[in-house]
């Protein structure tokens, strides 16, 4: 009896649900949809980059070294940091030892030439006497013909004219003799005017100074370091390691933008050469790209590069909507009516947060922004649009 009070109390105080409140109650269901954060399928600007970094260097090094051999440096013209032009003095070696030099040469030559004289007098007299004795020689053989004149006077002109032509061959063999030493003098002399320009060290190349070891007094010499080290018109490019699956990906021509940590903004630069080998160890590749503001980096500075493999417009979604697995990669779609369904697709550039759809999806389609949210594929969810990627 009591029990039954008990129960007849309990659903006297329970409230009984009106029938406005029983036709809510499923429409306060649909709003029960977990909220998803969803990203569109949209058309944009895509860019294939390739990040590297390096040191800048010079595009080609000259080293300038004297031409001649132990005379001492008289005074340096130049200094690291000056630009120089083609054919500008850096220094000047000393002369003293090579003007005497030159006067010994100049002398000898005088005298070389003086000797071709007298060579040549000599070759002259030889010939008139080898040509009176020629014509005393057939007189007298005529006048043996004759039987006015005995043997042995035919004999000893005979014997005279011979003589008198050897006397001309010895001549003009001195002759030539004398004007071999002429020639030998004439190039003596011409190598020492030679050495007395080269003691004026001059640039090969123009360009920039960036290393001098000469010093006042000391003594020049080819077998050392380098009087001077010009940078070749003054040109820097940025020496880029690049990994090994990047490198054949880049060309000549290539733009690219270089950052430092003295420049506020990148700077432009052009894939100038991509080298054909591989590091073994380091398994990296390297890239030499020309820098348009030579003046705004220094040789030895770090940087890195941004290459710009190709450019496009392409459909894109955030990296975070794509899912990897053993089949590929999946998104996330949404279809109208908030139902989850799990699409392959086929991807491509990645860019900033953003990779390239090229297979699988449609402009405007929806997915979720993040794939690996609580949502699976069947389920219904409330759509949310995410912040738009720059």
């Amino acid at each position: 009896m009591r029990r039954v009070m008990t129960i007849a109390l309990l659903a006297g105080l329970m409230p009984w649900a009106s029938p406005a409140q029983e036709a809510a109650t499923p429409a306060a269901g649909a709003q029960t949809l977990p909220a998803i954060t969803v990203s569109t399928v949209v058309r944009r600007p895509m860019r294939d980059r390739v990040i590297a970094s390096g040191l800048i260097g010079a595009v080609e090094l000259v080293q300038v070294q004297p031409l001649i051999e132990g005379q001492p440096i008289e005074t340096l013209e130049a200094d690291v940091g000056d630009t120089v032009a083609e054919g500008q003095v850096l220094a000047r070696l000393s002369v003293s030892t090579l003007e005497l030099q030159k006067s010994q040469f100049t002398a000898s030559l005088a005298s070389a030439r003086a000797t071709i004289a007298q060579a040549e007098a000599q070759v002259l007299e030889a010939k008139a006497s080898a040509d009176e004795a020629e014509r005393v020689n057939r007189r007298t053989a005529q006048l043996r013909q004759q039987g006015a004149a005995s043997q042995a006077a035919a004999d000893t002109a005979q014997a005279a004219s011979v003589s008198a032509n050897a006397r001309v061959m010895v001549a003009r063999q001195t002759l030539e003799a004398a004007r071999a030493q002429v020639a030998l003098a004439e190039a003596q002399l011409a190598n020492i005017e030679l050495q007395l320009n080269r003691t004026s060290v001059v640039a090969p190349v123009a360009g920039e100074i960036v290393s001098r070891t000469a010093k006042v007094g000391a003594i020049a010499s080819a077998q050392g370091e380098p009087m001077f080290t010009l940078l070749r018109d003054g040109q820097l490019e940025l020496f880029a390691d690049v990994a090994e699956q990047d490198l054949l990906r880049l060309r000549p021509g290539q733009t690219v933008l270089i950052r430092t940590l003295g420049t506020a903004e990148p700077l432009e630069g052009t894939v100038r050469l991509v080298e054909p080998t591989i590091d073994t160890a380091t398994r990296l590749g390297r890239a030499r790209i020309a820098i348009g503001h030579r003046e705004a980096v220094r040789s030895g500075m770090f940087a890195e590069a941004e290459i710009l493999v190709s450019e496009r417009d392409a459909l894109a979604v955030p990296v975070t909507a794509v899912s990897g697995g053993a089949d590929g990669a999946t998104v996330l779609r949404v279809r109208q009516g908030g139902e989850v369904e799990r699409t392959p697709v086929t991807t491509g550039i990645r860019d900033r947060g953003m990779v390239e759809i090229v297979e699988g999806l449609f402009s405007n389609d929806l997915v979720v922004t993040k794939a690996g949210a609580f949502v699976r594929p069947g389920d219904r969810v409330n759509p949310v649009p995410a912040e738009p990627v720059n």
